[in-house]
């Protein structure tokens, strides 16, 4: 289904191309590319200036901004400030999502199967190998789990959203942190790597017995079943828009730290334990370029607030948008 939807709307932008007065290039994480994408389709028809978003992963969009081969990059894996300025980068969040673990097996679905964080690091670690080992066993009473191996999926690309899920796992599991710790590539322990979000989604959907890590998105439109997860404060919570939410409530964003900023395993009853923000870099020497990228997304930030939703990420709340435009301002950035 996924594919089907990013074929269309592939043709769509190509469609778009030829009254296009204009074209913005940008790279980067897949994570947001179902809502770049929604986004640029309808700014191109708004505006007559096509927005070609290459889902690349995070590491590879943070290659080409640094290259000056696009216009933008995009990343999941929020740039230091120290990073920021050796770079001579600006950074600011554009929306917020949640990654969910994803799985194959018959007659699991979505949400009947809890894991904790633990459960979920001592999977990717290769310490548990079985559906029906008594560790998962014991949070899922009454659910027959099959005696079958667990076959790990895990993004074989450099990739913000690999960051984030194991920045989530170190901070829930000392063993994970100690041993593979935290990055867009990690030494996976176990596994089979797929490229990109869609390529995580499209190995589960195919592979029995499977688990995978991909933005909410690339679950709901794959149609995979996807496993609620233990919280930090303990409760029992489903992907949705109420707990990618309440994990975005806690986020106290500082524009002088290029709003450098994780979401994961955030308090409160009802967050979900692995969302994220996702970032865009400019280069602060390519000031005529950046007025255009800037008023792309001062476009999405006004009119783009239902696709979010309709897509199950979180839009930045007014506050924040009006800093961000404040920074752009302070960067001497004219939109």
């Amino acid at each position: 289904m996924l594919r089907k939807l990013l074929l269309l709307v592939t043709m769509s932008l190509f469609a778009v191309q030829a009254f296009a007065a204009d074209t913005i290039n940008g790279a980067g994480a897949s994570f947001p590319f179902p809502i770049y994408s929604t986004w640029a389709f309808d700014y191109a028809k708004a505006t007559k200036t096509r927005v070609n978003y290459q889902s690349v992963g995070s590491g590879a969009g943070i290659q080409q901004i640094t290259e000056n081969t696009v216009a933008f990059g995009a990343t999941d894996d929020p740039i230091k400030k120290a990073d920021l300025d050796k770079n001579g980068f600006m950074q600011f969040p554009a929306v917020v999502g949640g990654i969910v673990p994803v799985v194959n097996v018959d007659g699991v679905k979505s949400g009947e199967l809890v894991l904790t964080g633990k459960l979920l690091a001592d999977i990717y670690h290769g310490k548990i190998t079985k559906w029906n080992d008594p560790a998962i066993a014991a949070i899922n009473k009454g659910m027959k789990l099959p005696n079958a191996n667990i076959s790990v999926i895990y993004r074989s690309d450099s990739s913000g959203t690999s960051a984030v899920f194991t920045t989530y796992l170190s901070q829930v599991s000392q063993e994970w942190n100690d041993e593979i710790g935290a990055g867009k590539s990690v030494k996976w322990a176990v596994g089979m790597g797929a490229k990109g979000n869609d390529g995580v989604a499209g190995n589960v959907k195919r592979l029995k017995n499977s688990i995978g890590y991909v933005e909410y998105a690339y679950a709901k439109q794959n149609n995979i079943s996807w496993t609620s997860l233990v919280n930090k404060a303990g409760k029992t919570v489903a992907p949705t828009m109420e707990t990618f939410q309440a994990a975005a409530g806690s986020a106290a964003w500082d524009k002088e730290q290029g709003y450098y900023l994780w979401l994961v395993n955030a308090d409160g009853d009802r967050s979900w334990p692995i969302a994220a923000a996702t970032f865009i870099l400019l280069r602060k020497d390519q000031p005529e370029v950046n007025a255009k990228v800037v008023k792309f997304f001062d476009w999405c930030f006004k009119n783009g607030d239902t696709q979010a939703t309709n897509l199950i990420y979180v839009a930045l709340p007014e506050s924040l948008k009006e800093s961000i435009r404040g920074y752009w301002r302070e960067n001497g950035i004219k939109f």
